[in-house]
């Protein structure tokens, strides 16, 4: 066992998905494959429960995981320690991101990060998180959280964080919802429908609807998840989110969940950065965090 197969295991342990940890930390899916074997030979239990469409964790799994991401961190911080002494870096980074994900992926990063770095200053901008990969490629942010681009630009560096579904919603109380659902199917072309006004969630609407031949009544085109769910709450119809909206939301109560069938291809949420810029000690220091 060493730092880069803990290293390895821990990221798979976090998406669960072979490729997707293969293409983050540059190795074939072969010899991710391998090396997870020789870990589990290792152990000696199974850390992974695999079907042809599932990857799991074990409760040993979860076990190692803890040990794994504790003893990571530990040499992160020697080797940060040695490489750049916290008194050598200053200056300020700006992060963009949208609400949500302020409360529910930026609070560690950015949490270890100060406690790092304590004399570093970091500039916060919430916003619609369509614009987030633009405001990265325009340099009007350092960093940012983002869906991952169905064709990520080549000038950028990516680090997923988790895969966020996209689901239907609709107010729970309201005497309308029934009028819109038909046999628990909504008619979507009576329904009043709230969709973002850009941004990858808009094209994966756009293409499912497309695939199943139906021209939607487009009510309202929003900026920004957090204001279609409020909309929805009012009862101006059913609206489209991540799934992780409406588990943050302040008025995640006042809204039901409807599946889509098919299920609309999910988002990849994560950091992303330019390149070149990975060579500034502060961002690449940052990077390194993220990468954990």
């Amino acid at each position: 066992m060493d730092f880069r197969t803990l290293s390895l295991f821990a990221h798979l342990a976090h998406t669960l998905h072979f490729a997707n940890t293969a293409n983050q930390m540059a190795v074939s899916p072969s010899t991710l494959s391998r090396t997870m074997q020789r870990l589990e030979q290792e152990t000696g239990c199974a850390l992974f429960e695999r079907d042809n469409r599932s990857v799991v964790l074990t409760a040993e799994g979860r076990r190692l995981l803890t040990f794994a991401e504790r003893w990571l961190q530990e040499w992160q911080d020697l080797r940060d320690d040695l490489r750049h002494p916290r008194e050598a870096l200053q200056g300020r980074i700006r992060v963009f991101c949208s609400v949500t994900a302020s409360y529910f992926l930026l609070p560690e990063v950015l949490g270890r990060f100060r406690h790092r770095y304590p004399q570093l200053e970091l500039k916060l901008e919430t916003g619609d998180a369509a614009l987030a990969v633009d405001k990265v490629l325009q340099e009007e942010t350092d960093i940012a959280i983002a869906a991952r681009p169905d064709a990520l630009p080549a000038r950028l560096q990516y680090c997923l964080l988790q895969q966020v579904p996209l689901v239907f919603i609709a107010p729970r109380n309201s005497t309308n919802v029934s009028q819109w659902l038909k046999d628990g199917e909504p008619d979507w072309s009576q329904v009043p429908l709230i969709v973002s006004q850009q941004g990858l969630a808009r094209k994966r609407c756009d293409q499912w609807f497309r695939n199943k031949g139906i021209s939607p009544n487009i009510y309202a085109e929003v900026a920004g998840n957090e204001a279609i769910v409020s909309m929805v709450t009012l009862d101006c119809g059913i609206g489209l989110v991540p799934e992780a909206v409406i588990e943050h939301s302040t008025f995640g109560s006042q809204v039901r969940v409807i599946q889509p069938v098919p299920a609309l291809k999910p988002f990849e949420v994560g950091f992303c950065v330019l390149k070149r810029r990975l060579e500034e000690p502060l961002l690449q220091a940052f990077w390194q965090m993220v990468q954990q």
